[in-house]
């Protein structure tokens, strides 16, 4: 069998976290296909069907990066990053989202 392992879920998750997880791993096959607008769109899913879950930062995220590909249009990041911070200051992908803070 050949393939690529775009993402990884192990253990138990409840049944959210886990649809959620399995929402970002088709997000992320179409992020890598260069199918940037699906992938938005799948990203997009999962913060309005989760937005409690731990994926809903990393989504915001990755639906951002999703944007910038498609358009080139850096000035979506400015707002994202403030988002992460306000909504989730601890995760990891708010500290990630830091250098895109223009104030």
């Amino acid at each position: 069998m050949k393939g690529t392992e775009r993402h990884r879920i192990e253990g138990y998750l409840p049944k959210d976290e886990f649809e959620a997880q399995l929402r970002m791993a088709l997000a992320r096959i179409a992020f890598k296909e260069k199918k940037r607008p699906d992938a938005e769109r799948i990203y997009s899913e999962v913060l309005e069907k989760f937005p409690e879950t731990s994926s809903a930062p990393e989504a915001l995220y990755w639906k951002v990066a999703s944007q910038y590909q498609a358009t080139h249009d850096h000035t979506v990041f400015g707002p994202a990053a403030k988002e992460l911070q306000e909504r989730w200051p601890q995760n990891v992908w708010a500290k990630k989202a830091l250098p895109w803070l223009t104030e």
